[in-house]
């Protein structure tokens, strides 16, 4: 249980993502069969709804001349017998009848006789004497199978409405009239063209349109009629080209006429797919920024968790710090004390322990009082015009006692000539390279060769100090994490060794506020170099001699020069 806990907490961030991107996974491929089964059904919609609308088309027009046939073709069979016929004579039973162009009364006689009676639909539908050959003619052909009907005299249940479309330019609508079950003469009415081209059909497009495409929907859909299969449209529902004809149907009753639909932008297919990858596209790019969010979240979560990891060490760390050099001042102050150190070397020596502790606990005091003025935004620095070499020289000074009982030697190098004075702090610099220092000995413990070299020189306008040593060295991958507060190596021996996890932070923080750099050199097993580069008074720089070497030394190739 405990090395699952560790695995999690170690990789929070991986856990994190499986247990949000699998669940999300799945959604999104159920989002993706989702939106490919609604293309398909988007696809059909649009082509059913095409369909319908021409379908609807039809039912209006068929429903117009149905409802008008059977309002105006109400004649008594009585009226059209013997004497009764020449009352009907002066008007049609029926007022003005809308979309026809002639009504008509014809009545059978005996051995095949008939007689036609034409009303105009204007007005009182009045009788009119002369109508066209081809109305007569329509008429009479219209007419012909109920004449048989009546000379056979077959029963006629109920009578029904007829069409008859021999003449195309002549329709007729007609109603037989029944009398004891046999047929004794017909009513009809022979439809208008032109009232159908220039009046009804267009009335009846734009009303199923709005029926079937509210809201400015029908705007999508172009609506064409045709009087020619292979001419051009007479009418259409806009001035636009759009699709191709998609959709074309006859119309009762005039069936040399099409009404055909089409798309204006798209057609249902290209819809579909369209609205398929802008939905498939958005989702994706919704579930990328998602992803995005958690991770960045996890992140932050993993971050804060090892930040505060970090806190939990640097307090154990500080407290172990702190511990060990007053632990030596307390024995050597309390050897004194008790008078148990009569010689006077002896006394020397334990004083310069003591001094030695002292000033180790006073640096790391110090450490984290400027940290916590960095953190605050306190921290300033007293700049003046100072030898680098001189603050590196006093710097090494005080730290001369330490190194020597760690069993250490320094190796200082510094160019026969003088260095250039540089706008600095000088207290800052003192304490950034006390902490190069006392890495440089915490990290060379175990090695074989327990050197530090520290070098001192000019490059062009800025003046660098390194510090090497023959230690563990630092991994590639961990050099660049290694100036972040906190942090510290979490592999090979470097993490054996006890610290606050500040003082290369400081470092950083102090280079850059003196507007210079610091690098580091590193291998496992062959030690670390750290080199602080320091922007020299311009004056001063352009004075001094050129630069001996162009770049650090390595630690094989060091001579000793004081």
């Amino acid at each position: 249980m405990l090395k699952l806990r560790t695995f999690f907490r170690q990789h929070m961030l991986l856990v994190g993502l499986a247990a949000v991107l699998i669940p999300l996974f799945c959604i999104v491929f159920l989002q993706y069969r989702s939106l490919r089964q609604l293309e398909k059904t988007s696809i059909v919609e649009g082509t059913a709804g095409m369909k319908h609308y021409l379908s609807a088309v039809q039912s209006e027009v068929k429903s117009f001349y149905k409802t008008a046939a059977e309002g105006a073709l109400v004649v008594a069979p009585h009226s059209i017998r013997g004497d009764n016929l020449e009352r009907t004579r002066g008007h049609f039973p029926v007022g003005s009848v809308e979309g026809a162009k002639r009504l008509f009364i014809t009545a059978f006689g005996p051995e095949g006789a008939t007689r036609s009676l034409f009303f105009s639909p204007q007005e009182t539908a009045r009788r009119v004497t002369e109508v066209p050959p081809v109305e007569a003619r329509a008429v009479q052909i219209a007419t012909a199978p109920l004449l048989l009907l009546a000379q056979e005299g077959s029963p006629v249940e109920e009578p029904m409405m007829l069409f008859e479309d021999h003449d195309l330019e002549n329709p007729i609508l007609m109603k037989p009239l029944v009398e004891d079950s046999r047929v004794i003469g017909a009513a009809g009415m022979i439809l208008d063209h032109q009232f159908f081209k220039e009046t009804l059909l267009p009335s009846k497009i734009r009303e199923v349109l709005l029926q079937h495409f509210p809201e400015g929907k029908g705007s999508t859909v172009i609506v064409a009629a045709y009087d020619d299969p292979k001419g051009k449209p007479f009418f259409r529902s806009q001035d636009a080209e759009g699709q191709p004809d998609e959709f074309k149907n006859s119309l009762p009753y005039f069936y040399q006429y099409r009404v055909s639909i089409r798309s204006r932008h798209m057609t249902p297919e290209q819809w579909a797919n369209w609205n398929f990858r802008v939905t498939l596209t958005l989702t994706l790019l919704m579930t990328a920024a998602l992803i995005g969010g958690i991770v960045l979240a996890l992140r932050t979560a993993s971050r804060e968790m090892r930040l505060s990891q970090m806190k939990t060490d640097f307090v154990s760390n500080v407290s172990h710090e702190l511990r060990t050099p007053l632990s030596s001042i307390r024995v050597f102050g309390e050897f004194m004390k008790l008078g148990r150190v009569g010689d006077p070397a002896k006394i020397r020596e334990y004083g310069d322990h003591i001094e030695t502790e002292s000033r180790r606990l006073t640096q790391l005091i110090n450490n984290i009082l400027d940290f916590s003025k960095i953190e605050s935004g306190r921290k300033t620095y007293r700049f003046e015009p100072v030898s680098v070499e001189e603050v590196v020289a006093e710097t090494l000074k005080t730290c001369e006692v330490r190194l020597k009982q760690s069993g250490f030697r320094v190796d200082f190098q510094a160019p026969d000539g003088r260095l250039p004075t540089a706008s600095l702090d000088r207290e800052a610099i003192s304490q950034a390279l006390l902490n190069l220092l006392d890495n440089a000995v915490k990290y060379s413990g175990g090695a074989e060769e327990r050197e530090v070299v520290v070098r001192v020189w000019q490059k062009g306008a800025s003046v660098f100090i390194s510090v090497a040593d023959h230690g563990v060295g630092i991994p590639a991958e961990e050099q660049k994490k290694i100036f972040e507060k906190f942090y510290r190596v979490s592999t090979g021996l470097v993490h054996d060794v006890k610290g606050s996890g500040l003082g290369l932070s400081l470092v950083k923080h102090i280079v850059e506020a003196h507007r210079g750099t610091v690098e580091v050199e590193s291998a496992p097993g062959r030690g670390s170099t750290f080199t602080i580069s320091l922007p020299a008074d311009s004056d001063a720089a352009a004075a001094a001699p050129p630069e001996t070497p162009k770049t650090a030394p390595r630690l094989d190739s060091v001579v000793t020069h004081r």
